[in-house]
């Protein structure tokens, strides 16, 4: 084996080997498969998951199992001279089969944004919650009767 085969094949052991533990979304009991992508100043990743977790109803799940779906969170934004500006996103992205990775072909998206002025850091990270909320909401709704 010459030294190109060699170097090749331990480059691609090493991106399969970090891209496989890097895709595994975790699960949850219940099947549930919840994830989170958010700017950590405005929400924690196990704060988000779980606003995610207490929002979805059981129903929700029985459409958009864990072993095929993802419900991946996305929180960003700051504040500016004083003004909170907080975009919040939700998607149920689907799972390949081989890698058990989430596949960027959203099933259902939802967006929720404000702005509010004269604000602080704290009333800045409630916004962010109450948005994520809303955007977890309206992707629930679009999928079952609430």
């Amino acid at each position: 084996m010459n030294l190109f085969t060699a170097s090749a094949t331990a480059l691609a052991a090493c991106l399969l080997a970090t891209s496989a533990q890097a895709a595994d979304p975790k699960k949850l009991p219940g099947n549930k498969r919840l994830m989170d992508h958010s700017n950590a100043l405005l929400i924690s990743q196990r704060e988000a998951i779980e606003l995610m977790d207490q929002t979805i109803p059981e129903k929700v799940w029985l459409l958009t199992k864990g072993s095929q779906y993802v419900w991946v969170s996305q929180v960003e934004g700051g504040l500016k001279n004083g003004t909170c500006v907080v975009a919040a996103r939700v998607m149920v992205l689907p799972v390949t089969v081989t890698l058990n990775a989430p596949l960027f072909r959203p099933r259902q998206t939802a967006t929720a944004f404000d702005a509010v002025p004269q604000s602080s850091t704290e009333a800045c990270r409630a916004l962010a919650r109450d948005k994520l909320k809303e955007a977890t909401l309206a992707v629930v709704s679009s999928l079952v009767k609430t």
